[in-house]
């Protein structure tokens, strides 16, 4: 499947980089797509989260990709953390597409 045919997107990355999914969230939709983002940015907000809370937003975030099409991985500065890492391998195993943000 190509980025083309993809609708529906979930945007996957560091919660430290808010701005850069606030970005990449308006420019996919102006192209039509429907995106799924984090919907807490506890990095970049600066927010404490409890280790379920925790939890509970990565298995949220999975269901997220399960109803996508693909993922688009947003690693500015080339940076995947192990959340990141952890929903590459998900969409791996339920055979998304994944597509990466090229860093300039």
């Amino acid at each position: 499947m190509s980025f083309d045919d993809c609708k529906i997107i979930t945007l996957c990355g560091s919660t430290k980089f808010k701005k850069d999914f606030e970005y990449t969230n308006m420019m996919l939709t102006l192209q039509g797509k429907i995106i799924l983002q984090p919907g807490c940015f506890a990095h970049y907000d600066q927010i404490q989260i409890t280790e379920e809370q925790k939890q509970n937003l990565d298995e949220l975030h999975k269901r997220k990709i399960d109803i996508s099409d693909a993922i688009y991985v947003i690693n500015t500065n080339e940076y995947i953390g192990s959340s990141t890492k952890s929903e590459i391998e998900y969409a791996i195993k339920m055979n998304k597409p994944i597509f990466y943000m090229i860093n300039t």
